[in-house]
């Protein structure tokens, strides 16, 4: 009972107040007996009193019920849950992480990926203000979650990053580059965006393509950071298979020996004017760090947490009600009763703060997008659909659309983060309201586009989509699906809600890369 209280000792005004009221009632009607007493007899009384003005007992238990309400109202009740959204000041930063089979290497302890790991945790220990985004990449790069300050998700992912998640072997740092810099274009703003690429260095790529798709990133106003790790003498690649432990050999039986390779690294961040950490820097955490603080900071709405919702509007709405109701019931004019029933709408309305904030958010997402706004719409959007209001269905079906519009104009590798979302965004749309058929027609057309133009997860993709419809934005109704074939979609969204990352995953089935070495 307590936590659901925000001063659990105020219970007690509760029981006081209505007390007090009745003792105040009481004693108020002896009063008014023995004044009216001293003017005649009773009789004469019924004569001279207005009828309008007796009120019968139940003023009496109108007033009792009100100052019972107030007095609940005061301890502070809550319960359900909020997000509460708060804007702060931080760069955009997407991880671009190694996770090749060279990445297992162990000449850095416990091995090269779990050092990795370990930099990005305190990183975003230091950076709290910052979003980030994560991207796995191999002999290409897989969007793992686009920007956002959620701990636990971004802790989820780093947490299972490992070769397996990559659907093709080898190490193409330029892909990376160039897909972690078309995820940050799609967000408006210059100078507070970066890339943050964390390898081994050892690339079968020409050394130019590294060096053309960092000067594109620095083109887009992007800061590059690169991240070294191994050593220069490097080490044999752990291969576990069926319980036992060799080591990796290539196709001609010889025992690979991976190294450190900092000429890619450094080639990468000279190219976009950007910094370069080495391997050997004892502290690569607090040296990224400080490259990112060179940005320009621009505000953004972060959730910050989950919390249970005051509910004390729910006792004071009633309470003032009956309070008016009984004021009204003395009143003979119409016209005052009129402004009396205008007051109890404000008073309502004024009691439902959170409502309101929720209505005018969505009008303002709504509103960016009208005009186009489509990046600055989306985080407006997604801080309504956090709130878990009336509002949060509509909300989220706008964002997707956000994402699909984007995607459809996007091609190639550029399309593919955007088409994810939205199509994360009708699922949730979906679950919030399963029976919407717009909601259902769009989840559909973001999927036709996103397998039309090969998207096997965050790496592929691209926005043309063929002959496919356009997206239908509420509140225009959208184009009609079959009942069978919008239940088949419906039905089919929990599997769909893992084909992201299944797709790009492909765990146990490696496709060789191009070039033939494949760590």
């Amino acid at each position: 009972m307590i936590r659901f209280l925000e001063w659990p000792w105020a219970v007690a005004f509760a029981v006081l107040l209505p007390v007090a009221g009745v003792i105040a009632l009481i004693i108020g009607r002896r009063s008014r007996i023995r004044r009216l007493a001293l003017l005649g007899t009773r009789t004469m009384l019924a004569r001279l009193a207005p009828l309008g003005t007796r009120r019968g007992p139940w003023h009496n238990v109108r007033i009792v019920t009100s100052l019972a309400l107030l007095g609940a109202a005061v301890s502070g009740p809550r319960w359900g849950q909020e997000s509460s959204v708060v804007s702060r000041s931080g760069a955009d930063v997407v991880l671009a992480l190694d996770a090749s089979l060279s990445m297992t290497a162990t000449d850095e302890r416990p091995s090269r990926l779990a050092k990795m790991k370990q930099v990005v945790r305190q990183l975003r220990a230091l950076s709290p203000d910052d979003r980030f985004a994560m991207l796995a990449f191999a002999g290409k790069s897989y969007i793992l979650t686009p920007l956002t300050t959620d701990d636990g998700a971004l802790a989820l992912y780093l947490d299972n990053l490992d070769p397996t998640v990559v659907g093709e072997a080898g190490t193409s740092m330029s892909s990376a580059l160039r897909q972690a810099t078309a995820l940050l274009s799609l967000g408006k703003g210059n100078g507070n965006k970066a890339i943050v690429l964390m390898s081994d260095g050892e690339a079968f790529e020409p050394l130019s393509d590294v060096a053309a798709a960092a000067k594109r990133a620095k083109d887009a106003g992007i800061e590059v950071v690169t991240v070294g790790f191994g050593t220069p003498q490097g080490s044999t690649i752990p291969i576990v298979e069926n319980g036992a432990t060799t080591v990796k050999r290539d196709e001609n039986g010889q025992v690979v020996v991976t190294q450190y390779h900092p000429e890619f690294l450094r080639t990468a961040a000279d190219s976009a004017g950007g910094v370069f950490v080495p391997a050997e820097a004892t502290n690569k955490a607090e040296a990224v760090r400080s490259a990112i603080q060179r940005l320009k900071t621009e505000a953004h709405a972060v959730q910050t947490g989950r919390d249970l919702t005051p509910r004390f509007q729910w006792f004071v709405a009633p309470a003032l009600l009956l309070l008016l109701l009984d004021a009204l019931l003395g009143l003979r004019s119409r016209r005052r009763l009129a402004s009396a029933a205008i007051i109890a709408a404000g008073t309502l309305a004024a009691c439902s703060p959170n409502s309101m904030t929720e209505l005018l958010a969505y009008n303002r997402g709504t509103t960016l997008l009208s005009h186009d706004s489509l990046a600055a719409a989306v985080p407006v959007l997604d801080s309504v659909e956090a709130r878990h209001g009336p509002m949060a269905f509509n909300a989220t079906f706008n964002a997707g659309w956000a994402y699909l519009v984007t995607g459809r104009k996007l091609h190639g590798d550029t399309a593919a983060q955007p088409l994810d979302s939205a199509l994360a965004h009708y699922r949730r749309a979906l679950t919030l309201t399963p029976d919407d058929r717009d909601a259902k027609w769009n989840y559909e057309l973001a999927l036709r586009v996103h397998k039309a133009s090969g998207g096997g997860g965050g790496g592929g993709g691209g926005g043309g989509g063929g002959g496919a419809q356009a997206p239908q934005p509420k509140p225009a109704g959208g184009g009609a699906l079959g009942s069978q074939q919008a239940d088949a979609v419906l039905n089919n969204a929990a599997r769909e809600e893992q084909d992201v990352q299944g797709r790009k995953q492909q765990k146990n089935v490696p496709q060789p890369p191009p070039h033939g070495k494949d760590w």
